[in-house]
């Protein structure tokens, strides 16, 4: 036995002021809890308990031992505490860095059925553009970070696909006679379009579209989230690509239109990503567990 596990028996004694209920406590012998303050008293070679017919009760030298013991010991019960707690999720802090579409797509309905599972279990949401959201996951910012694509990663950070979703070309009621037919890229490429800025996924997928069609993307407004590209169609300011699932409503109540592409847009995908060389805590596990809840790893 170790001197820890002595120092460990040692403080229910001195609690007690018995070696029996010391025993019970421990669910050990009183012989062996006995024996094991023996060989605690010829390692220290000093006398720490006097023993009488009605218990035991510290020496001078034993009082001062438990005043150290006891301080350490209980910073030890409060750990032991706080992981039990953890485990049985009744305390813990998750940190998820997102991009707008993904916590619009899918997060939300994660973080709801999450938070009916474990209602005390604290979560912080940061916003972030897919690269930084993946740049706050490498530097330990976030547990892990659900973001859209595209988006390049090196190790140790890694990918998974959760969903799909599909984007259109949508504008205001002045361009409404744009949805009658379909329309080439290269057709309305001169239009003005509304996008986010570079920094973004959202952006790149935009770019790379165009350029599969040997066309320039150049938006002629930058909004800084998604939320605020809708409004600015809606009043007309120019046309833009925006998440289907998103604007159904919108477009059902005639507030915008749908603008019909030959070419088909490309699907994108709300992604899962995660630092291999990052340990999570069994809340984010957790969460994460729920994230892949119906999807192939």
């Amino acid at each position: 036995m170790v001197i820890l596990d002595y120092y460990r028996i040692f403080y229910y004694v001195a609690q007690c002021r018995s070696f029996t209920k010391a025993a019970e406590l421990l669910d050990n012998s009183q012989p062996n809890i006995t024996r094991c303050m023996n060989n605690l008293e010829n390692e220290l070679d000093c006398r720490l308990f006097v023993r009488s017919n009605r218990g035991v009760s510290l020496t001078p030298e034993g009082e001062k031992l438990f005043h150290y013991v006891a301080a350490g010991y209980k910073q030890i019960l409060a750990g032991e505490n706080q992981i039990k707690k953890e485990k049985n999720m009744e305390e813990g802090l998750i940190t998820v860095g997102a991009t707008e579409i993904a916590l619009h797509l899918l997060l939300l309905d994660k973080l709801e059925e999450f938070r009916i599972r474990h209602p005390k279990i604290r979560l912080q949401i940061l916003n972030y553009s897919a690269p930084e959201a993946a740049g706050a996951l490498k530097n330990d910012l976030v547990d892990f970070s659900v973001v859209t694509t595209p988006l390049k990663i090196k190790q140790p950070l890694t990918k998974i696909s959760l969903s799909s979703f599909r984007e259109i070309l949508i504008g205001g009621n002045k361009y409404a006679y744009l949805s009658e037919r379909k329309h080439s890229i290269a057709e309305i490429s001169h239009l003005p379009f509304i996008s986010l800025s570079h920094e973004t996924s959202t952006r790149h997928q935009h770019q790379e579209f165009f350029m599969k069609h040997n066309l320039s993307f150049q938006p002629d407004m930058v909004a800084a989230t998604t939320d605020q590209i809708l409004p600015m169609i809606q009043h007309n300011l120019g046309i833009g690509f925006y998440p289907e699932e998103l604007v159904r409503r919108h477009l059902n109540e005639k507030e915008i239109v749908e603008i019909p592409l030959h070419e088909d847009i490309p699907l994108r995908e709300i992604c899962l990503i995660q630092n291999g060389s990052h340990t999570l805590s069994i809340a984010a596990r957790k969460f994460v567990d729920l994230l892949l809840e119906g999807h192939d790893q």
